[in-house]
C-alpha cells in the first residue's frame, strides 16, 4: 500500500517563481505593469485592468495578520495537528492575502492586525512561504484592510447588473415545477454501495411525482462522475449504466450554482423544451468512505502534488473549507462584536428541529454549555459548528409546468432563482466577513420577484458550518449586515414558531450533510404540509440556499395555489 506523503503544490512553469523564490530568501508575487496591482494566485491577465503585462516582483515579505485559526482536527502527513493556519495581507497591496502557516508563535500571542514577516521552509523542491510575528510591533494592531468589494457594495453591484424585473415579466422559473422528491436511508457508516443509495432516492422521487422511469427524459447531478472522498457515486455515467433511462438531456459537474445547481439547470432544460421531466440527484457516502480508509479497506492515495485552488492552501494545512470559514467567523466577531454564542444559537436550533425528525442523524438535546464545551475543530469552530458526515442520497424531479395537472400531487412552484456571481472565486481573496459567493446570489434572487424577505414562511439555508447559515441570513436580508448577534440571540426568531423558521428538519448540522439537496427536500415537504410534528403552520413560501465559497445559488419556492 502506498504511503501518504506531505501535500505539496504542483509546480508549473507559470507558478514556479512563487514556490522557488524562497531559495533566494525572497517573496515574489505577480505585479501588473499597467495598473501596478499585485495578482495572486498567478494569472495570464490582470483581473483589474485585463491587460497581460504581468511579471513576478520581489516584495518586502511584510504584511498584516488578516486571519488565523488553530486547526485541531485536520492533520495531514508531515503536518500533524495542531497547526496555525493564517491569511496575511501584503504591505505592497493589502488586497492580496496569502494563505500560510504561522511559526515561532502561540495562539495567545496573536492579534488580528499585527505585523508579520515571511520566513521559508524547504520541502523537496518547494520553498513554502511561512510567516511569524515581526519583532517590532506597534502599540496597537492596525485596522484590517477592507475588501475590494465589501459585502454591501456587492449587493448594490448586483442590483445595477440585474435590475428589478417588472411585474408580469415572463421568467424561465414560471415554466418549471418541482413535481417529486425522494431520499434514501440516511445514517452514519451504512456500508452500502453509494449507487444503491442513489437508485433508492431516484425511485422514490419518481414515484412521488406519479411518474415512471420511462417518463424521465433528463438527468442532472452535482458534482459529476467523481467518487473521490465519498462525495459522489459516479454521477450520470453510473446511474445511466444502472437504469438505462436514455435521457434526451443531461448535465453534471461541479461548476454550477452550488450543490443544488443541478435543479436550476433542470429548470432551464424543461423551460426550453429540451426535456419534460428531469431527475436530479445528489449522493454522499463520506461516513462509510472514511471508515473504510481507517480500516485499510480503501487504498490511500499516493499524496501526489496538489493543483488548482487547493494547491495554494493545502501545503500549509488548509485542507478544508472549515479553515477559511473559521477565519471568516473570527473577522466577523472582530468587526461586529458577535461571539461564539451567536453561532451557537444556530446549532441549538437545528438540533431542536432534528429532535422532531426521525430521519435525522443526531436528535439528542443540545445545550449552549454542550456547544461551548465541545472539542475544538479549528478555532473558533467546535464540533457542533460543523455538519455531520453521513451516507445518503436525495433526488428531485423537475417537470415542465404544463404537466402539473398530470402529477400525483400539486407541485411546488418556482418563484425565483438567484445565481449572479460578483465576488472573487478564490476563497482567500474574496469577501472576508461573510461566506464568499453568498451576497451575489442572495441579492439577485430578490430582483426576480416582487416578494420580499417578510413574505418568507420557511428558510432552509446552507449550514455546512454555522457561519454559512449566518451569512445567508444576513445576505438574504432577514436582518442587516452585522446584526445577526441580536437577531439570533436566544434563538426565538429562528425557531419553528419564530419570524424565520430555520432549517426545520435539523439542517446539515444535525440531520446530516446532504450538500444542500436535503434542504430543498425539506422545503418541498414543508410547502406541501407533509412535515408532521415539525410542520410550520401555514407555510406557503420557502427560500432555499445552496452552497457558498464555490459558485452558489438560491431558490424561492411557493406552494401551488
Amino acid at each position: 500500500m502506498a504511503t501518504a506523503r506531505r501535500p505539496l503544490p504542483l509546480v508549473t512553469p507559470w507558478n514556479e517563481f512563487y514556490w522557488t523564490a524562497g531559495g533566494e530568501g525572497r517573496l515574489r508575487v505577480q505585479r501588473c505593469a499597467s495598473c501596478s496591482g499585485l495578482v495572486h494566485p498567478p494569472k495570464p491577465v490582470c483581473p483589474d485592468c485585463r491587460t497581460a503585462t504581468l511579471s513576478p516582483c520581489a516584495l518586502s515579505g511584510s504584511g498584516t495578520l488578516f486571519g488565523f485559526t488553530v486547526s485541531h482536527r485536520f492533520g495531514l502527513p508531515g503536518l500533524p495537528s495542531p497547526v496555525i493556519i493564517a491569511q496575511v495581507a501584503l504591505d505592497e497591496d493589502p488586497r492580496v492575502r496569502l494563505t500560510t502557516r504561522l511559526v515561532d508563535c502561540t495562539e495567545e500571542q496573536l492579534r488580528l492586525g499585527m505585523r508579520m514577516e515571511v520566513t521559508f521552509e524547504q520541502v523537496e523542491d518547494v520553498w513554502l512561504p511561512l510567516f511569524r510575528p515581526a519583532a517590532d510591533q506597534p502599540a496597537a494592531p492596525a485596522p484590517l484592510p477592507e475588501d475590494v468589494l465589501p459585502a454591501e457594495e456587492a449587493r448594490a453591484l448586483v442590483r445595477r447588473l440585474s435590475p428589478q424585473l417588472k411585474p408580469g415579466t415572463r421568467k424561465f422559473e414560471d415554466d418549471a415545477v418541482i413535481s417529486g422528491v425522494g431520499s434514501s436511508a440516511i445514517g452514519r457508516r451504512l456500508l452500502r454501495d453509494p449507487l444503491s443509495l442513489t437508485i433508492d432516492a431516484c425511485r422514490e422521487a419518481v414515484a412521488d411525482a406519479g411518474l415512471t422511469m420511462d417518463d424521465i427524459d433528463g438527468l442532472a447531478t452535482y458534482p459529476g462522475s467523481s467518487m473521490e472522498g465519498g462525495f459522489g457515486e459516479g454521477g450520470i455515467t453510473a446511474l445511466e449504466a444502472a437504469l438505462r433511462i436514455r435521457p434526451a438531456w443531461f448535465n453534471g459537474g461541479g461548476e454550477t450554482f452550488g450543490p443544488g445547481g443541478s435543479v436550476i439547470a433542470a429548470m432551464l432544460a424543461v423551460a426550453s423544451g429540451a426535456a419534460r421531466h428531469v431527475l436530479c440527484f445528489r449522493t454522499v457516502w463520506q461516513s462509510t468512505h472514511d471508515t473504510l480508509l481507517r480500516e485499510g479497506r480503501l487504498a490511500v492515495g499516493s499524496g501526489g502534488r496538489v493543483s488548482g485552488d487547493m494547491g495554494w492552501g493545502m501545503p500549509f494545512g488548509a485542507s478544508s473549507a472549515a479553515h477559511l470559514l473559521a477565519q471568516t467567523a473570527q473577522r466577523y466577531f472582530h468587526r461586529y462584536g458577535a461571539t461564539r454564542e451567536t453561532l451557537g444559537w444556530i446549532a441549538l436550533n437545528q438540533r431542536a428541529n432534528a429532535a422532531l425528525n426521525p430521519d435525522a442523524v443526531y436528535r439528542d438535546p443540545l445545550t449552549m454549555d454542550d456547544y461551548l464545551g465541545a472539542r475544538p475543530i479549528t478555532t473558533p469552530f467546535g464540533l457542533y459548528d460543523c455538519d455531520v458526515p453521513c451516507d445518503a442520497s436525495v433526488a428531485v424531479v423537475v417537470s415542465a409546468a404544463d404537466t402539473a395537472g398530470d402529477l400525483r400531487v400539486p407541485p411546488v412552484r418556482v418563484e425565483a432563482t438567484g445565481t449572479r456571481m460578483v465576488e472573487r472565486l478564490e476563497w482567500d481573496q474574496s469577501t472576508s466577513t461573510h461566506e464568499p459567493q453568498v451576497m451575489g446570489p442572495a441579492a439577485h434572487l430578490w430582483t426576480r420577484t416582487t416578494l420580499r424577505p417578510s413574505d418568507v414562511d420557511v428558510a432552509e439555508l446552507y449550514d455546512g458550518f454555522t457561519m454559512n447559515c449566518l451569512s445567508w441570513i444576513e445576505a438574504l436580508g432577514f436582518c442587516g449586515l452585522g446584526e445577526a448577534k441580536d437577531f439570533l440571540d436566544g434563538g426565538k426568531n429562528i425557531a419553528r414558531d419564530g419570524v424565520l423558521p430555520l432549517n426545520t428538519h435539523g439542517g446539515q448540522l444535525s440531520h446530516g450533510r446532504t450538500h444542500g439537496m436535503g434542504l430543498l427536500h425539506e422545503a418541498v415537504v414543508q410547502l406541501r404540509g407533509d412535515a408532521g410534528e415539525r410542520q410550520v403552520a401555514g407555510a406557503r413560501v420557502a427560500v432555499v440556499s445552496s452552497g457558498g465559497l464555490t459558485p452558489s445559488g438560491a431558490m424561492l419556492l411557493r406552494a401551488d395555489s
